[in-house]
């Protein structure tokens, strides 16, 4: 009971109660809106609030003080990010979607809707359950890579979040604006006073704000993945292999900082143990990011194609460019090798040519692969990476607006009657 008279125990309790009702505060409002703001209202519910903040917080501070300097305090910490973490995963499912109905009102009713009708369909949360199952078999799964398990197995999650999104988003463009549109109920739609544009974009952005809710769900228990990874197989590892440079470097930035806040010691502990997990979450969130940039242009292109083909070869042409996107550059270097070593005939020539035309006009898929950045021997620099990310996200906004313009071309002259 010592940490009843340690003030600076008692100051942490409080604070992690504190961030943890925050963080709350959003999605309770979004499951009752009325009742939430009648409760604002109400002393008595403030009371009440109060009551159960200073409750939580003694018993954060009773935790600490009962754990101690222990050596498993570090891992409660990263706990506590997690749980931090996902609350305001769901902080921004609820708020985003009302900022895009706020700055665009008739555009972002329709993506407010066309997102929630989204993460509404059992094939959102069977593709995403079915990715989280993947990621756990990952975990189990022996590598034989002589020390880089881990490597591949971050590779692994990364491209799991990836095609997961990509497959749902596709699936759910192809889908909802052919259905909308051959079974006429986009015509009911614009009959208000809704435009093909904003209908067209409402329906891309909701669909993408779903892809995007998959993607940051995936990236938190891939969090855990690679937590859980290495304790599990222990023989395959050592100090050296496990060692996860963009997430180190974050580590270096973000949990000293967290813990030079914290005055107890044992709130340090905890506070760097938080700050693990912050930093890989944001290690984590810029290859996720990289990722998604690839799902961003798919979903563009089935969204424009959409408009005018039907969901079967919607898919067929998807699946042409998925693939064709990610060979051409191949294709062009070896072409390109093989001209330069003077053994080109006919044959190459015209492959040549074709793979120089799709690698031309069709999205250069390659530069979203995350395995140059994971499977290197040396240390990538985190601010470098972030900054290609970037530039990688400008180019997929750039195609994805083309592909929008594109399809609302072909859907000005769709007859919807």
């Amino acid at each position: 009971m010592a940490w009843l008279t340690n003030p600076s125990v008692l100051i942490a309790g409080l604070l992690l109660a504190l961030y943890q009702i925050l963080a709350a505060l959003p999605w309770l409002r979004a499951i009752d809106q009325k009742g939430f703001d009648r409760g604002l209202k109400n002393p008595t519910a403030i009371s009440y609030a109060v009551l159960a903040l200073g409750g939580l917080g003694l018993g954060f501070a009773a935790f600490l003080g009962y754990t101690g300097q222990s050596s498993s305090l570090t891992l409660y910490g990263k706990v506590y990010g997690a749980v931090l973490h996902l609350q305001l995963l769901v902080d921004g499912f609820v708020v985003v979607p009302q900022l895009f109905a706020l700055v665009m009102p008739k555009t972002g009713a329709v993506a407010l809707a066309a997102f929630r009708e989204s993460c509404r369909q059992p094939m959102f949360w069977l593709i995403g359950g079915f990715a989280v199952l993947l990621m756990a078999i990952a975990i189990v799964t022996p590598y034989f890579t002589f020390g880089d398990d881990y490597k591949m197995m971050k590779q692994i999650g990364f491209d799991i979040a990836k095609l997961a999104a990509m497959l749902f988003g596709i699936l759910a463009a192809s889908i909802s604006i052919s259905e909308e549109i051959e079974g006429r109920t986009a015509i009911t739609v614009m009959s208000k006073p809704i435009n093909r544009r904003q209908f067209l974009f409402g329906k891309f952005l909701g669909i993408l704000m779903a892809c995007g809710a998959m993607t940051l769900i995936l990236g938190w228990f891939l969090n855990w993945a690679l937590l859980v990874n290495p304790a599990y197989d222990k023989i395959s590892y050592d100090d050296k292999t496990i060692v996860d440079t963009l997430a180190e470097q974050a580590r270096v930035a973000i949990a000293p900082t967290l813990k030079a806040a914290v005055t107890s010691s044992i709130g340090q502990i905890f506070a760097e143990g938080a700050g693990f997990w912050i930093a890989d979450t944001c290690a984590h969130t810029v290859g996720l990011a990289l990722g998604f940039g690839q799902v961003m242009i798919l979903v563009a292109i089935t969204s424009a194609l959409a408009t005018r083909l039907p969901f079967v070869l919607n898919i067929v042409i998807e699946l042409l460019i998925y693939f064709l996107g990610n060979l051409a550059p191949v294709v062009v270097k070896v072409t390109d090798r093989i001209q330069e070593q003077g053994e080109s005939g006919v044959g190459t020539g015209l492959v040549r040519f074709f793979s120089q035309l799709f690698d031309t006009f069709l999205p250069a898929l390659d530069t979203f692969n995350m395995s140059p950045a994971i499977v290197r021997d040396t240390p990538l620099p985190l601010g470098a990476f972030a900054l290609y990310v970037v530039s990688v996200i400008g180019y997929s906004i750039l195609y994805t607006v083309i592909a929008m313009l594109i399809g609302l071309l072909l859907f000005e002259d769709r007859d919807l009657a």
